[in-house]
């Protein structure tokens, strides 16, 4: 990965989505609609024209993304190499108290760039022991950089997530495309048209 970063030395952690790929936390749904996605728009990106499409070798690759916010570490930065081609994406599933918390208000506000590439802080959770010692973030996700802060409270409170990152190759050799050709008109060949 080599591209996440903290501030004040903040606890991170990351695992290869090799290693998730079967149990409770299978990605399988959410990495084929991103890869059906993206393979569509590095086909366009390759030059492809009508029913010919010239289709770029895409990437896709999940890491486990965690961090802890506390008293002592009260903020984390997520960030990503700028030279990178790649497009990354922070996509959170749950934000919990962990143990040692105290019941008191935890808020949660991540800072990040809107559209128009402004940076604004947004609370995303107020945790208390006593009644919401969990939240779930459904793949809330965020491109880097993106800070997270504890706003009030002293936590702790772990933060996890994935991390994605989509990489597309405009690389394509022309054995590449004489086989795509090729496919092609194989599978117009077999298709029968239908009679009335």
């Amino acid at each position: 990965m080599g591209g996440a970063g903290t501030d004040r030395g903040s606890p991170a952690f990351c695992v290869s989505g090799a290693e998730l790929e079967e149990g409770p936390f299978s990605m399988a749904a959410g990495s084929a609609a991103a890869l059906a996605f993206f393979s569509q728009e590095s086909r366009t990106r390759a030059g492809g024209v009508g029913g010919t499409r010239v289709p770029a070798p895409v990437t896709m690759d999940s890491f486990f993304f965690g961090c802890e916010l506390s008293g002592h570490t009260r903020s984390f930065t997520f960030k990503v190499e700028e030279e990178d081609d790649a497009e990354h994406v922070l996509a959170l599933t749950m934000l919990c108290l962990t143990e040692g918390a105290k019941d008191e208000c935890n808020v949660v506000e991540v800072v990040a760039r809107n559209h128009d590439h402004q940076e604004i802080a947004v609370p995303v959770a107020n945790l208390k022991l006593s009644c919401q010692p969990m939240l779930s973030l459904d793949d809330f996700q965020l491109q880097p950089p993106v800070t997270f802060r504890l706003k009030s409270g002293s936590g702790p409170v772990r933060i996890t997530g994935r991390h994605q990152i989509v990489t597309m190759s405009n690389d394509v050799s022309e054995e590449e495309i004489e086989e795509e050709e090729e496919d092609s008109e194989e599978e117009e060949a077999e298709l029968c048209p239908i009679l009335p």
